[in-house]
C-alpha cells in the first residue's frame, strides 16, 4: 500500500505542474497578443508615413497660394506617397486596401521566394502576421493577381473578409483600392467564393484566349456565395485576395474576387 505522504506529494505536484502550464499557456496567449499589437503599430506607422506630403515645401507653397472659389477647384484623388516604403524595402510593390475596413497594409513581392513574408514584417523580422503578398507567379501586369494574407483572428490582415460572406457587407465595401508606382486603380468584387487550397483558381493566372477568360469568370460566378449581378468583360485585370477559411489548419480558403474598373 502506498503511504497516504507519497500519494499527498503525488496529488502536489500534480497540481503545481498544472498550475505551470495554465501559467505557461496564459503567458504564450498574452506574448501572441503582444507581438500582434506590435505588428499593428508598425501598419499603422507606415500608413502615416505613406499618406504624408512628399514634399512639405511644396505643400507649404500650396497651402499659401490664393484660393481658388469653389466652381473652379477640381476635386484631387487622394494618392499615398510609396516612394519611401520603396526606398525602405526593394520587396514592397505598392498598397492595398479595402475602405471603410481593416485591410490598409503594404503589398510585397518576392518571386525568388514567394511566401518570404508570410511569416516576417515589412522589416524582415519574424511576425505571426506577417505582410499581404502578391503570389511569385504573378506580375503586376497578370490577367488575375493572387493576393495573400492571414485570417487573423483579431479581424487584421485579411481577418475582416469573411465578413463578405454576408451580402450586406459587400454593398458596404464593394471595392478594393490597389496602388502602384503606375498610380491607383480601383477593382469591383463580383465574386466571393469558399474554396479549397487547391482549387483550379490559383491556377488561373493568365488568359490566352476570350473563351477561356470567359469561362473562369462562367466559374468565380457560379461558385460565388451569393450573385452581385456584375460581370466582367474580357480584357478587364482580375484581383484575387485569398485567406484561410474554416477549421484551423484546414484546407479551406476564402477568396474575393474583382475586376479593374478604374
Amino acid at each position: 500500500m502506498i503511504p497516504r505522504s507519497i500519494i499527498a506529494g503525488l496529488k502536489s505536484a500534480k497540481m503545481g505542474l498544472s498550475a505551470q502550464i495554465s501559467l505557461l499557456s496564459v503567458f504564450m496567449a498574452g506574448h501572441d497578443l503582444w507581438r500582434q499589437k506590435q505588428a499593428q503599430d508598425t501598419f499603422e506607422d507606415l500608413a502615416e508615413l505613406v499618406t504624408a506630403p512628399e514634399d512639405p515645401k511644396e505643400s507649404q507653397a500650396e497651402s499659401s497660394a490664393p484660393e481658388e472659389s469653389a466652381e473652379t477647384q477640381e476635386p484631387q484623388e487622394e494618392q499615398r506617397n510609396l516612394s519611401l516604403l520603396f526606398e525602405q524595402n526593394a520587396d514592397c510593390i505598392g498598397w492595398i486596401c479595402i475602405p471603410g475596413t481593416a485591410v490598409d497594409y503594404p503589398l510585397m513581392h518576392t518571386p525568388e521566394d514567394s511566401e518570404k513574408y508570410l511569416r516576417k514584417d515589412f522589416y524582415g523580422a519574424y511576425s505571426i502576421n506577417g505582410v499581404p503578398f502578391l503570389d511569385g507567379r504573378c506580375s503586376l501586369e497578370s490577367a488575375n493577381l493572387i493576393i495573400y494574407g492571414h485570417n487573423m483572428k483579431n479581424g487584421t490582415m485579411f481577418g475582416s473578409l469573411k465578413n463578405y460572406t454576408d451580402a450586406s457587407y459587400y454593398a458596404e465595401h464593394p471595392t478594393i483600392e490597389l496602388e502602384t508606382v503606375a498610380g491607383k486603380a480601383l477593382y469591383t468584387i463580383f465574386s466571393v467564393m469558399k474554396v479549397q487550397k487547391e482549387d483550379a483558381w490559383y491556377r488561373f493566372l493568365t488568359v490566352d484566349t476570350e473563351t477561356d477568360f470567359l469561362h473562369q469568370i462562367r466559374y468565380a460566378r457560379e461558385c460565388s456565395l451569393y450573385d452581385t449581378g456584375i460581370i466582367p468583360a474580357y480584357g478587364q485585370q482580375l484581383l484575387t485576395l485569398s485567406t484561410c477559411y474554416g477549421s484551423s489548419g484546414g484546407d479551406g480558403r476564402l477568396l474575393i474576387v474583382a475586376a479593374k474598373t478604374g
